[in-house]
């Protein structure tokens, strides 16, 4: 980048009344939580594509988190999935993490994997599994104290495939008495973060099916539960920054699962398929943190927890992380090009078109001198996916893993 093409940029920005000092910092600001998950090996209900160099141990998952955060600055925290990341010592775990220059991030439960959860884990008929289950998710608190992590991201397949396969209001009491006694083991500074989806893998119905029955239970459980949105766990069509805007409302809007979808839950990389989607969330998000009338919103708005939940089945890890992070970045920078005073006035003036250009202007800018500008004022790659490309990490780790794997 040149440094008159970001003159020029600003320039033009200042013009259109957008505060550039403030954009920049509010860039620098944002952070992104990745998956430990998003580096290994993944699959559909198909097939498992093994890519040479992808993680195999929780150790090499934080090795790839910590170059995604080296490239980018914006990648601070690496979350876990329990017990995909199991450790027998979780502290070293968090400071290994630490010495890469990382911390751990939200702590995941894992509840639809084992044979006993096929029927269901904390709403399963029998006892003794929901037990099991609610052990889990008190283990998980322990881990979480253990490797210094303030949430934990509660995910459940629980549901049922067929009618009269399970007494649903049963299922919802029980659901509620397990979170219940996890969220009283919570440490005062931790949040409870409640994820919903609208089907799969219970066709039927899903017992966390919508923003509404997260909603519900947070409030039922207390201040520390929050809801998680995940963009990819909704009906086709839904207005997703419509939910984002009223839980923001409500000051119940905890935390973010980034991905994209186009028919279901592809879990594809963010900002892939609706790129527009994506600003107008971020749009919501950016209103709610101008707006210093609202102290709860505001507060809200500037606590929410961004991760990003993908699949990468065919791409390579690291640079797919990558430009997921990226993508991110350049939507939530067009969002703060919103000219916030103009679309004010034409809605107070009832004018419809005016009002929508006001949106759509910003997200027509070509955003790539700020995003440069910014990472290279922050001592950062102007583009982070050249310069891993550049950086010999994709061969080194494909040669010393494979070695690795060759050696047993």
């Amino acid at each position: 980048m040149t440094d008159s093409a970001y003159a020029w940029f600003e320039r033009e920005q200042r013009e259109r009344g957008i505060d550039m000092t403030q954009v920049k910092a509010r860039l620098n600001a944002l952070k992104i939580e990745t998956p430990s998950w998003g580096y290994a090996d993944q699959g559909t209900r198909f097939q498992t594509f093994k890519k040479a160099g992808a993680a195999r141990t929780v150790q090499e998952k934080l090795e790839d988190a910590a170059m995604v955060h080296r490239l980018t600055g914006a990648c601070p925290n690496v979350a876990i999935h329990i017990p995909w990341d199991h450790t027998e010592d979780y502290g070293k775990l968090a400071a290994d993490a630490k010495s890469l220059g990382i911390g751990i991030g939200a702590v995941n439960p894992n509840l639809f994997q084992e044979h006993d959860y096929m029927l269901g884990s904390v709403t399963h008929h029998e006892p003794e599994v929901r037990r099991r289950a609610v052990e889990h998710l008190l283990d998980c608190v322990d881990i979480a104290r253990a490797t210094g992590s303030d949430a934990l991201s509660l995910w459940f397949a629980d549901g049922t495939n067929y009618p009269g396969q399970g007494d649903i209001r049963q299922r919802k009491a029980w659901m509620e008495e397990s979170l219940r006694e996890m969220y009283r083991a919570l440490d005062p500074g931790m949040r409870m973060l409640i994820e919903y989806k609208f089907f799969e893998p219970a066709f039927y119905h899903t017992d966390l099916a919508d923003w509404g029955m997260a909603y519900n239970l947070a409030l039922k459980l207390g201040p520390q539960a929050e809801v998680l949105v995940d963009t990819g766990h909704h009906p086709q069509g839904t207005n997703i920054e419509h939910i984002v805007a009223y839980l923001l409302d409500e000051g119940r809007l905890g935390g973010f699962h980034f991905n994209a979808r186009k028919y279901a839950d592809d879990d594809l990389i963010v900002g892939s398929a609706n790129p527009y989607e994506l600003f107008l969330i971020f749009s919501q998000i950016v209103l709610a943190e101008n707006d210093s009338a609202n102290p709860l919103v505001q507060r809200t708005a500037g606590r929410i927890a961004y991760m990003i939940d993908q699949s990468h089945n065919i791409e390579a890890k690291v640079p797919a992380m990558i430009r997921s992070v990226m993508n991110v970045q350049t939507q939530y920078a067009k969002a703060l090009l919103i000219n916030w005073n103009a679309l004010a006035e034409a809605q107070q003036a009832g004018d419809v078109l005016e009002a929508e250009a006001a949106v759509r202007d910003a997200f027509e800018q070509n955003v790539t001198p700020l995003l440069h500008a910014v990472r290279e004022e922050a001592g950062l790659p102007a583009d982070p996916m050249r310069a891993f490309k550049t950086s010999g990490y994709a061969e080194r780790i494909v040669s010393a893993r494979s070695s690795a794997v060759n050696a047993r």
